[in-house]
């Protein structure tokens, strides 16, 4: 429930999952941290744009059209070397492949050995490298030279465009321009090139080609006439369907079509027998005058229509005479007369669907007869047509391959001397007059993002790393516990002395803390509570022996148990004896009676430590804790228990399980490198009951500069009233 209300306190922006309020703090906390990066990051820029020497870039388009080289054409009337790709991806696709060209390392070394820049002084000296040593090896030269100029050349091709733009960054802007008109004219003679060399390989490839393939046409149709002689197979061979009753085709064999025409007038006869068994054994298992077959008939219709009419009569006479009156006997002989015509119909009736029955499975029998016989039929054709079929395939196959080489040889001879290029210059690189590289203003804009970003990383880490507890909303954000209530520091040397006086800001802290305990649980307040803390000196004893007085001016009784058997702090906090304690009863030396001490606070019991034992954790996880605890929660409405630190020891977490609710008390501003999440854990681990944390010492005007809705805690303040 505390929760709950103190999730209300944030807002809206925290609702959504973003508080800008936060960021801000954030960066007002950090704002030396983030200016340092920041100006660090733009110094930088500065000393190196003032170091870099000054580039110069010079560009050259080029239009590529959309043609790709190929052998084999569609036309006669199209280039011999090239078609216009249709679709939008093989267009992608070409020019995705002349600019891998463009960029390529072969053209780089058609550029340096057109301009002779390999071991060049004046090309070194205008890529701003040292001039190679004297001797050095041809090979090393060569690929140091294509490196820069791989190094220093672009080629883009822009999205939905086909104007290409070669650039090229030298130090000298002539080196640059000379480079770069140099690239694109040699980017077009390559293409030339290519398609040059692949129009003569064509012609002497297809022209080889063509005399082996007229041959093996020639042998194939000779192998084919020579075994249909033979075998005395007469077809009519269609070029397109060389098979013998393949799916999806027209047989060409008189056998083959009777099959199929039998097997057909087969399956009809099956599905018409099928109908008759149906109707038959509807009949034959049913009333003969309940049958569908038999109600349908006209005729029996007629004479149920006249059964009923003469039943009707008969009826009207025998209400008016006895059963032997002439006219009562003959409308009984006239209804024995239909229902014997009736009878005798159904039975013609079901004599007909019988023998349709046997008509139509010798139908079926004599067709599937005639099935089996073709199939026989079909099936040694098939054997004799095997080879048949397979020399046909090789025919026909032999005739398209020759008839494609032969057409495709024509379009090439016809052609030959084309060599139109797909690739123009559209503009010439001219001698750049303003340097392209280093420009301050983008390096500096450059710098300032990366700083932000740097900065932000830097932040990040150190907000996500830092779990120290500096303003109260720290509690649920970092520890995901509600936050119970906010201790003010104190200037007092003895913060009990301060917690006397009800109207100061320090029992102020712990009024509001005492009214978030009482609606902590679903009952109210918790029988038993346990106060503790990750580390010593976060000011637990103080806000135990607190929460135990507010308890008590309420009217309740308390007693409060210093639990803490290595460094106890009660019995000097009331200024009595620690001889009968708590250990004094785990032992069982004592009565409880004997070791309540009274306080002068009404409704406050109190019981010290006792004498400190040698092995604290074994009395406080032994069966009589428990029972103690048992027994003072039935003499005391609340008990409050004073515990010794979470971390390095097993008291806290043992106790934590015998008790109703567990507050955890977190010193404001005290490193802890992780120990309080650990506490935390550990608690959780044992399924304790965390029913939240208190910040104590915390100073208000230490966290100015940070996201708190407590920066003006200790501004509403008790005073005397003052006189006009």
């Amino acid at each position: 429930m505390v929760a709950l209300d103190r999730s209300n306190l944030h807002g809206e922006s925290e609702e959504a999952g973003f508080d800008v309020r936060l960021l801000l703090a954030i960066i007002r906390g950090n704002s030396i941290l983030i200016t340092t990066i920041i100006l660090g990051s733009l110094a930088i820029a500065i000393v190196m744009t003032m170091l870099t020497t000054p580039r110069y870039t010079a560009s050259t388009t080029v239009q590529i059209d959309n043609q790709t080289a190929q052998v084999l054409g569609k036309a006669a009337n199209e280039d011999t070397n090239s078609s216009d790709t249709t679709s939008a991806g093989d267009t992608e696709r070409f020019l995705q492949t002349q600019m891998d060209i463009l960029n390529s390392r072969a053209l780089a070394t058609r550029v340096a050995e057109r301009l002779n820049l390999v071991g060049n002084p004046a090309f070194y000296a205008a890529m701003g490298a040292r001039a190679p040593a004297p001797g050095k090896a041809r090979r090393k030269l060569e690929e140091e030279t294509l490196r820069l100029l791989l190094n220093n050349e672009t080629g883009a091709l822009p999205r939905n465009s086909r104007l290409a733009t070669i650039t090229f960054t030298a130090t000298d802007p002539g080196m640059a321009a000379k480079i770069a008109n140099t690239w694109a004219q040699e980017f077009i003679q390559a293409n030339l090139q290519r398609r040059y060399d692949s129009s003569a390989y064509a012609r002497d490839f297809i022209s080889g080609q063509l005399a082996e393939a007229k041959a093996k046409l020639e042998k194939s149709e000779r192998d084919l006439n020579g075994y249909a002689r033979a075998a005395g197979l007469i077809k009519t061979r269609d070029p397109g369907n060389s098979g013998d009753g393949e799916a999806g085709t027209t047989p060409n064999s008189v056998t083959m079509a009777s099959l199929l025409q039998q097997n057909a007038a087969a399956n009809a006869a099956e599905q018409n027998r099928i109908l008759a068994e149906q109707r038959w054994q509807s009949v034959s298992r049913s009333n003969l005058l309940t049958a569908p077959e038999v109600l349908t008939n006209p005729t029996i219709s007629s004479l149920m229509i006249e059964r009923a009419k003469v039943a009707a009569d008969l009826q009207s006479e025998r209400s008016r005479h006895l059963e032997d009156y002439p006219s009562v006997q003959k409308l009984k002989a006239q209804e024995a007369t239909i229902n014997h015509q009736i009878n005798d119909v159904a039975k013609s009736v079901r004599d007909s669907i019988k023998q349709q029955y046997d008509a139509a499975m010798n139908a079926e029998q004599s067709l599937k007869q005639q099935v089996t016989d073709l199939k026989g039929a079909s099936l040694a054709e098939q054997d004799r047509s095997v080879e048949y079929n397979l020399l046909a395939r090789d025919a026909d196959t032999n005739r398209s391959l020759y008839e494609n080489l032969l057409q495709r040889y024509k379009e090439l001879s016809a052609a030959a001397g084309i060599t139109a290029s797909n690739i123009s210059i559209i503009d010439t690189a001219d001698n750049p007059i303003e340097p392209s590289a280093p420009k301050l203003m983008r390096n500096l804009a450059i710098a300032f993002l990366a700083g932000v970003v740097l900065a932000a990383l830097v932040v990040t880490v150190r907000h996500q790393t830092d779990d120290s507890v500096r303003v109260p909303e720290d509690i649920e954000r970092k520890l995901g516990v509600p936050l119970l209530g906010v201790i003010p520091v104190t200037n007092e040397e003895v913060p009990l002395a301060e917690l006397q006086d009800p109207k100061s800001p320090f029992s102020e802290g712990y009024h509001s803390l005492r009214n978030s305990l009482m609606f902590s649980t679903p009952h109210g307040l918790p029988k038993t509570l346990l106060v503790t803390s990750s580390q010593p000196a976060e000011g637990k004893s103080t806000s135990s022996f607190a929460i135990a007085q507010g308890i008590a001016k309420l009217g309740r009784s308390v007693v409060l148990i210093d639990v803490d058997m290595r460094r106890p702090s009660l019995h000097g906090a009331l200024g009595t004896a620690n001889k009968i304690g708590l250990s004094s009863l785990l032992t069982r030396q004592h009565q409880i009676v004997e070791a309540l001490v009274p306080t002068p606070i009404e409704n406050l019991t109190a019981m010290t430590s006792g004498p400190i034992p040698p092995s604290p954790t074994d009395l406080l996880s032994s069966e009589v804790m428990k029972e103690l605890l048992h027994d003072l929660s039935e003499r005391f409405d609340v008990v409050v228990l004073d515990s010794p630190p979470v971390l390095g020891l097993a008291d806290a977490p043992l106790l934590s399980t015998m008790v109703e609710g567990v507050v955890m008390i977190i010193q404001a501003d005290r490193g802890r490198r992780g120990s309080l999440k650990s506490s935390l854990h550990r608690l959780r681990g044992i399924k304790a009951n965390i029913l939240g944390g208190v910040l104590t010492m915390f100073d208000a005007s230490k966290a100015t500069n940070r996201y708190s809705e407590y920066y003006g805690y200790d501004y509403y303040q008790y005073r005397e009233s003052e006189k006009a």
